[in-house]
């Protein structure tokens, strides 16, 4: 048996393929399934099953193109009641996969109501458990994202999926789909993949004695949740189509859509020195499509301004994976159009500009990195706050806002983002609030 994980950083999850004697299993595909098909080709395996843990929230599910393009039984839990032909995972059931390996769907409610986890067997010996979104690598997955009203009561199921998983053997692997970097996790999850043993030991959420306790702890400090989220579920209930071609057209200025988006991928430094005004600018990362996904309307047209050589297909393709089908085109020439600029310093200049009468900072981390490190007499706005809820009041357009975040991908962000509403920004770049902290106190 082989298992291979395919991580995708940005969104902070990873799908799993089996294989075993010629046969694969493919656990929680993303949208952009090419890559997983291609890697069973290599190996010249047959997909037998497609497996999805859950109705994911957080990214468009491949796995019923999966199934259709290779002719594998796609499998999903019982209470899912997906809109497409698939088999139901009951609790318990055996699925037999043929040449000693069967999988034992385990109901692990928590994440969400219908979470159903699987457990390998070779031979009748159990020796994997895909987790999903139910027990993490030191964390569980967050039960809060269909809602604050079922929250408690899904905390509450979470407590005893985590241990129902956690009576497995201690030698079975754990091999969760969220991990570090998923808004889905809740709380920072540290290595992506485990096993029954280790967390027994060291995960913090085995150690809570009660239900009650348990679901307090884990909405004690919940995370944000991307805005985008709330489409996810209801487009993986109802399947979705297979991805568009990832090549877009070069635009012209002049060919720029009436209405559309204009995203600016560039390099933080070029966005900084010149871009077209009223655009948005998200340098292109690993996690480019959720913070596209979280700031701009939900699929709505969009055009990407970029710089030749940049990865314009990476970019559409995280936005795929995240249903965003609407990108229109790339432009590549901006010319005398790119008049809107802001200040980019690094962390000595910066904090001179910090330690100026009458310097305003606005801090755009989330709420948890603001509690953890704090700068005396700082504005706070979580980014995408910023759109949602507006400037702060408090905030001077006379005076130069200086902006901050953990690294300064957020704050150059949220320079585009000020300037839309006729403010000076000034950006700390490379360096962020904690950094700016220690070299005041020094």
């Amino acid at each position: 048996m082989e298992i291979i994980s395919f991580r995708t950083p940005g969104l902070g999850d990873q799908t799993y393929l089996l294989t075993h004697e010629g046969r694969g299993v493919l656990v929680d595909p993303q949208r952009d399934i090419d890559r997983f098909l291609a890697t069973a080709a290599e190996r010249d395996v047959q997909l037998r099953f497609v497996l999805e843990t859950h109705l994911h929230n957080d990214y468009v599910s491949g796995g019923e193109q999966a199934a259709l393009r290779t002719g594998a039984e796609l499998v999903l839990p019982a209470a899912a009641a997906a809109a497409y032909p698939h088999t139901p995972a009951f609790h318990l059931e055996d699925i037999k996969g043929g040449r000693g390996l069967n999988l034992r769907p385990i109901h692990t409610p928590g994440h969400t109501p219908e979470h159903t986890s699987y457990l390998v067997l070779i031979d009748g010996e159990p020796v994997a458990v895909f987790s999903g979104g139910s027990l993490l690598v030191a964390s569980a997955g967050r039960p809060d994202l269909l809602g604050a009203p079922r929250a408690h009561t899904l905390a509450k199921l979470q407590y005893g999926s985590l241990h129902r998983l956690a009576g497995l053997p201690r030698d079975v692997q754990l091999l969760p789909t969220h991990g570090e970097g998923s808004f889905c996790t809740s709380s920072g999850a540290g290595r992506y993949t485990s096993t029954i043993g280790a967390e027994v030991d060291t995960n913090p959420l085995l150690a809570v004695g009660d239900a009650e306790d348990f679901a307090r702890r884990l909405m004690a400090a919940p995370m944000p949740i991307p805005a985008f989220y709330q489409h996810m579920g209801p487009a993986n209930t109802l399947g979705v189509p297979p991805m568009p071609a990832m090549t877009v057209a070069e635009l012209a200025l002049d060919d720029v859509p009436a209405g559309a988006h204009v995203v600016d991928i560039r390099p933080r430094a070029a966005l900084a020195a010149g871009h077209l005004a009223g655009a948005i600018g998200i340098e292109l990362g690993i996690d480019f499509g959720s913070w596209a996904g979280w700031l701009l309307p939900y699929q709505e047209p969009i055009v990407l301004a970029a710089q030749r050589g940049q990865d314009v297909t990476e970019a559409v393709t995280q936005l795929a994976q995240i249903g965003i089908d609407t990108v229109r085109g790339v432009v590549y020439e901006l010319g005398g159009a790119a008049s809107a600029n802001f200040e980019l310093l690094d962390l000595p200049a910066f904090t001179d500009r910090v330690r100026a009468d009458r310097a305003q900072v606005l801090d755009v981390r989330m709420p948890s990195e603001q509690a953890a490190v704090s700068l005396d007499g700082t504005v706070r706005r979580f980014l995408p706050d910023l759109v949602t809820e507006g400037i702060p009041a408090e905030l001077d357009r006379g005076r130069p806002v200086l902006v901050a975040c953990g690294s300064g991908r957020r704050a150059a962000i949220a320079a585009t983002l000020l300037l839309r509403e006729g403010y000076q920004p000034v950006a700390l770049t490379g360096a962020g609030v904690p950094d700016v902290v220690a070299t005041l106190a020094a």
